[in-house]
């Protein structure tokens, strides 16, 4: 139970939160641009750690090989429990500018939303938990132990976050991990993620004549890239929706039925999710299975992008020298990257035909997670989060992958919390992101209850 005496400085300082908030936004710290001396992620990540060494943490820049992360820690006792709490502070790059309606980093607040890039992924979400600490501090004290690590370079694949995690693993060790990167099923529907969807990420480049030939001259004879290349990609997947790479289901642990009872019980209309993403019918994926497990269960292969021979106007009769593609595959709990990417190659090399070459280039690989859903940090959170929103915690798996909660668990040993306070149509990396100020409030809600709990687990 959050004391009353927290509640209410939380709600007492509200607005004042919400500025500390907008500070942390107008940072335009995109990890995939190089910004120099005046490096918009590494100022952002100083403004953090200020930050928090004013809520009276210890807090420290801790470099990478590229954007800097932040530690900080504030220990109450040996006898105590230690909460990790994670987030990032770099975002997605702003682009499409035109289509936003106000500055992505000059946050506004409109109809009960703040609007920004990184208001929900994940600067406002991250929030939540600073302004819980603030609230116990100033309150008698923190109950926990509190360490936050905050990265700077999720949104570019965290490439050196294994091995930070392995290096800092001492420093980064705790009782129990909160994770604020997910968002609700719905809205007024408070959930958990307890599994997440692993990765692998290919292209697939298809090379022929050493140059575009002209098709009239030789089509027929030789070997169209284009052709080969999307043939191949079509049967990569069956009548049914079922992919056809060897092995590619080897792996897969099957849905268990309290999963699947728990699953239909949720409130979700396939035809409101397909109109919110602007088709007319869900229509990918296996044949055999429900719409949820398709999405959140199962493993899936999709073409990202492809591209080759001639695409400007009017027309220009060749066979092209190359085409490519990317390919995203989306892996569950027990199959593993690096052996879905072999099972690939295999079936590019027995499906490559004669007259043309197949290059397979690796560009990413994160493992699946399945967290334990009955620990006493999911307790803890369930409570907190009917505390907080006064509804039932649901527990729910994503389709998308969040690549440190599996290193936490496997470097650290402990399983992740993913209670994110998001909601489905908060746009995250798109234009006009936001984060609505009603989640914020009670997500601080919830941060404060799941602390109180850790406590009194004890």
């Amino acid at each position: 139970m959050i004391p009353n005496s927290v509640s209410q400085y939380l709600s007492d300082n509200y607005d004042r939160h919400i500025e500390s908030l907008k500070e942390f936004l107008r940072f335009p710290s995109v990890a995939n641009i190089d910004g120099g001396d005046a490096d918009p992620c590494g100022l952002c990540a100083n403004w953090l750690v200020d930050y928090l060494n004013k809520l009276g943490m210890d807090a420290k820049i801790l470099p990478t090989s590229n954007k800097p992360n932040v530690l900080a820690t504030l220990h109450v006792s040996d006898h105590a429990p230690t909460l990790l709490i994670y987030g990032h502070y770099d975002v997605q790059p702003p682009d499409p500018l035109e289509l936003w309606e106000s500055d992505p980093f000059e946050p506004e607040i409109r109809d009960g939303y703040i609007y920004a890039r990184g208001a929900n992924d994940d600067k406002g979400q991250l929030f939540t938990h600073l302004a819980a600490i603030e609230a116990w501090m100033q309150c008698g004290g923190l109950p926990i132990n509190v360490k936050v690590f905050a990265e700077g370079e999720e949104e570019v694949g965290s490439p050196d976050l294994e091995g930070f995690i392995t290096r800092h693993a001492e420093a980064l060790s705790s009782d129990a991990i909160v994770v604020s990167d997910s968002s609700f099923f719905a809205d007024e529907v408070p959930s958990i993620t307890y599994s997440l969807r692993g990765l692998a990420y290919v292209q697939l480049t298809v090379t022929g004549p050493s140059a575009d030939i002209h098709s009239g001259e030789h089509g027929g004879a030789i070997t169209n890239p284009i052709n080969a290349l999307t043939k191949m990609v079509a049967g990569m997947h069956d009548a049914n929706g079922r992919i056809t790479l060897p092995g590619f289901y080897d792996d897969v642990v099957e849905l268990s039925d309290q999963e699947r009872q728990g699953w239909a019980n949720l409130p979700f209309d396939a035809d409101k999710y397909a109109s919110s993403m602007g088709t007319d019918a869900l229509g990918g994926g296996e044949n055999a299975f429900s719409d949820l497990e398709r999405l959140w269960s199962r493993p899936t292969l999709d073409c990202n992008g492809i591209s080759g021979g001639y695409a400007g106007p009017g027309s220009k009769t060749i066979i092209p020298s190359q085409a490519s593609v990317k390919i995203s595959m989306r892996i569950v709990p027990n199959q593993r990257p690096e052996k879905i990417i072999e099972s690939i190659r295999q079936y590019v090399a027995e499906n490559t035909p004669p007259g043309v070459t197949c290059e397979m280039e690796v560009f990413a690989g994160a493992r699946p997670v399945m967290m334990a859903r009955d620990s006493a940090s999911v307790t803890a959170a369930s409570a907190a989060l009917e505390e907080a929103f006064g509804k039932p915690a649901a527990m729910v798996r994503c389709g998308a992958s969040v690549p440190v909660t599996e290193l936490f668990q496997r470097i650290l040993g402990t399983d992740a919390v993913m209670m994110g306070f998001g909601l489905p149509g908060d746009r995250l990396h798109s234009p006009n992101e936001r984060f609505a100020l009603k989640q914020f409030t009670r997500g601080a809600l919830a941060s404060a209850a799941f602390i109180a709990n850790l406590a009194s687990a004890e």
